[in-house]
């Protein structure tokens, strides 16, 4: 019987954000406590009253740095990963990777989303184009292009602000089952209009810099940045090591996260577990620390559930980043390592007033030896991650994995026409319904139909499956972004346009807190999704794992296709 385990060491790291461009540049601005919020330079948005965390390079600047001629139309995702990505595999020394199995895995939200509105935007209608063909994974091939990973193995996580951390945890999962021999894992995000007009219309950003955990906090800033890390099996002399992680869902709703930070809990003793340490044994968080006033009493609650009154050095680096979505776990690991490196805590900009019931962030510590720290990573949909990272190398232990001949399939269904959507009256009201787009629809349908199928409640964990996203919505947003000037735009229509959406929706439904993931990569994205099903069962980590793969295809900014199929997988 096979079995899964080995250290995963960190042997290489690149970083580009508001406070640098590289690790140096980075741990200089942390020491200074030098903030990278400011006025927007580069993206041409109307909302120049909105503060931002923009990487201080043109996208034709970084271009010029890969090499890229000035006439190829490349994402800004694309060229900020590919810089992390050299510097990352410079650090670990790695020239040639001819002869290895490699991977590379991105979490991205945006994707090449940049370039689409842009597109948009100089048609002056987006009737007249069309968002077939805009994938996220798309980001990722250019990353491995750029970076001289060209025969990489490339996989994009979607899991909204949750992505990268959750791209650390699969590369390192697929390095102890050996199906790789170096991962480069993070995430790249750029500043766009689409996800700046978004959180506007959510009313969740600070005029001002942000001031995470501090009781005048009004909001979060945007930033954009991307962080790779290169991991390795059983190498000894690393950065750091992986001791654990764990993802899991708040089930709550979809842009709010729940009181008692069910969600957060969850993945941070999960982490813990998985790690065999204390809560006494960590010496530093990293939290996710948004500023928004629901995030941070609801972090505060998590910590409060998991620590009590003992809670370990903790800061938020957003102000010094602002929140860099999708790249935000790659971004803060990176962050971490650099300060377990030089033994000193960031501080916490901005904060001077302590929240009811809340903590005293740390306002900076230096000569501080950090054995152990956490890495929180918390997204739209209650996506909570959390990631341990220390100094010393893990205990070794191999876990027996089952046959994948003990696992089948419980139930299917799909879910491909009109007709068919007026049978999710069966599982919610009319009024309930209403402002879905079709492919919510038939994917809560097919979902829904599964379990009732299979007499179950709730899955164990819920893996989604998708090359585009939701299509539809996306359309409906861009358009009124283009029709009213970023102004007067719908949030109901913005909460539907993530990949994660789905994977959310069903959890909230069910009040499933187990795994949740969501796959982009084109046409392999389904395989992706059933490898991971397939291996939570095989771990023990589930017994029933729900997966939903589903698609849409568009014809003059509405649906004209659509596919949802959902699959019930469980071990005997």
């Amino acid at each position: 019987m096979k079995k899964m385990g080995g250290t995963i060491s960190v042997t290489g790291m690149g970083i580009l954000c508001a406070i640098g461009n590289d690790q140096q540049a980075v741990l200089d601005a942390l020491r200074n406590r030098q903030s990278g919020i400011g006025p927007m330079k580069y993206l041409p948005s109307v909302h120049t009253d909105i503060p931002v965390g923009e990487i201080k390079l043109s996208t034709e600047a970084m271009k010029q740095m890969l090499g890229i001629a000035s006439d190829e139309t490349v994402s800004r995702t694309s060229v900020i990963g590919a810089l992390a990505v050299r510097e990352a595999l410079a650090q670990a020394g790695i020239q040639d990777v001819a002869g290895k199995r490699v991977a590379l895995i991105s979490g991205t939200t945006v994707g090449v989303m940049d370039v689409t509105e842009q597109q948009f935007i100089q048609a002056k209608a987006a009737s007249g184009l069309s968002l077939n063909g805009n994938e996220c994974g798309k980001s990722t091939q250019e990353i491995a292009r750029y970076a001289g990973l060209a025969d990489a193995k490339c996989c994009t996580i979607c899991t909204a602000c949750s992505s990268a951390l959750n791209a650390i945890m699969l590369g390192s999962d697929m390095l102890k089952n050996d199906e790789v021999d170096l991962v480069v894992a993070g995430g790249s995000e750029p500043l766009s209009i689409f996800h700046l007009n978004g959180f506007n219309t959510l009313m969740i950003l600070d005029r001002e810099r942000c001031r995470p955990f501090d009781d005048t906090r009004a909001g979060l800033n945007l930033g954009e940045g991307a962080a790779f890390v290169v991991l390795q099996k059983d190498v000894p002399g690393g950065l750091a090591y992986i001791h654990g992680y764990a993802n899991r869902c708040d089930a709550f709703h979809q842009t709010a996260t729940s009181k008692n930070g069910e969600g957060a809990f969850q993945a941070m003793t999960g982490a813990l577990r998985m790690a065999g340490l204390q809560p006494e044994d960590i010496k530093y968080i990293n939290a996710h620390g948004t500023g928004t006033p629901d995030n941070d009493a609801s972090e505060t609650a998590a910590f409060r559930r998991v620590f009590g009154e003992k809670l370990p050095e903790m800061s938020s680096t957003k102000s010094y980043t602002g929140h860099t979505t999708s790249a935000a776990g790659s971004v803060e690991t990176v962050i971490c390592i650099l300060a377990m490196q030089h033994s000193f805590v960031p501080a916490s900009l901005g904060w001077s007033h302590r929240m009811p019931d809340g903590y005293i962030p740390s306002m900076g510590r230096t000569g501080i030896d950090l054995d152990y720290v956490m890495c929180n990573s918390f997204g739209f949909g209650g996506n909570d991650s959390s990631l341990i990272l220390g100094k010393g190398k893990p205990k070794e232990g191999a876990a027996p994995l089952p046959e994948a001949s003990r696992i089948g399939i419980a139930a299917r269904r799909v879910v491909s026409h009109d007709e068919e959507l007026v049978e999710l009256k069966e599982y919610m009201s009319p009024m309930e319904s209403r402002r879905m787009g079709k492919i919510m629809k038939a994917s809560l349908l097919s979902a829904f139909s599964v379990l009732k199928d299979a007499g179950l409640e709730r899955p164990d964990a819920i893996i989604a499956a998708t090359s585009q996203g939701m299509l539809e919505l996306s359309a409906i947003f861009l358009e009124d972004i283009v029709a009213n000037r970023e102004e007067q735009l719908k949030p109901t229509v913005f909460m539907q346009c993530t990949h994660n959406t789905i994977a959310s929706a069903i959890a909230i439904r069910t009040g499933c807190h187990g795994y949740n993931i969501t796959y982009s990569q084109g046409d392999d994205s389904a395989a992706w999704a059933v490898r991971d099903a397939k291996m939570l069962l095989r771990k023990g980590e589930a017994k029933t794992v729900l997966v939903c793969a589903f698609d849409e295809e568009l014809s003059d900014g509405r649906t004209s296709r659509f596919k949802a199929e959902s699959t019930l997988y469980t071990i005997a």
